[in-house]
């Protein structure tokens, strides 16, 4: 039995690995988080096709008997199996490296140059140092220890998106 969360994320990815990589899909991230009275295994896939409930439904399926019969968590528990979506967060090593590129939205725990949080363009994340690249609008980088963010996720601007795709469609 796994004795910490962290250590049943780690358990569980190391499960049921294989199954999704057999499916097509890999794992973005595992979490057994509490909600409220309950216990949540979240299980989170990617595709480079992107992810629909049907993929979700399948992993799920082919994930639950492995889960079952390894047993790495003792109380009962809530499988959840998901996509990152559109605004995905971005926490491990893995996932900066993954983003590079991206426009991101980084939250940090104290204010650096004047600034609690910011967006742009995640140009580096270096593993040495464990920190991130971020290109600000203007040209302007910022560099930031990985454990200075609170939270980190990927931009997407919803109103420039519908606003362009209005604007496209009275253009037809």
């Amino acid at each position: 039995m796994a004795s910490s969360k962290g250590n049943i994320a780690a358990r569980v990815t190391e499960l049921i690995l294989p199954a999704v990589i057999e499916l097509g899909y890999s794992i973005w991230d595992v979490e057994y988080v509490k909600e409220g009275a309950d216990w949540h295994l979240k299980i989170t896939i990617d595709s480079p096709n992107g992810i629909y409930v049907e993929d979700c439904e399948k992993v799920s399926r082919a994930i639950d008997p492995i889960l079952d019969e390894a047993d790495p968590i003792e109380e009962h528990y809530y499988l959840d199996v998901s996509s990152p979506g559109i605004e995905r967060d971005i926490r491990t090593p893995d996932h900066y490296k993954a983003c590079v590129g991206e426009k991101i939205e980084v939250k940090l725990y104290t204010a650096m140059e004047g600034m609690k949080s910011f967006v742009g363009v995640l140009a580096e994340y270096s593993d040495e140092a464990d920190t991130v690249t971020v290109e600000l609008s203007g040209g302007k980088s910022i560099a930031v220890g990985r454990k200075q963010i609170s939270r980190c996720n990927i931009y997407f601007d919803f109103e420039k998106e519908f606003v362009t795709e209005e604007t496209d469609k009275k253009d037809e």
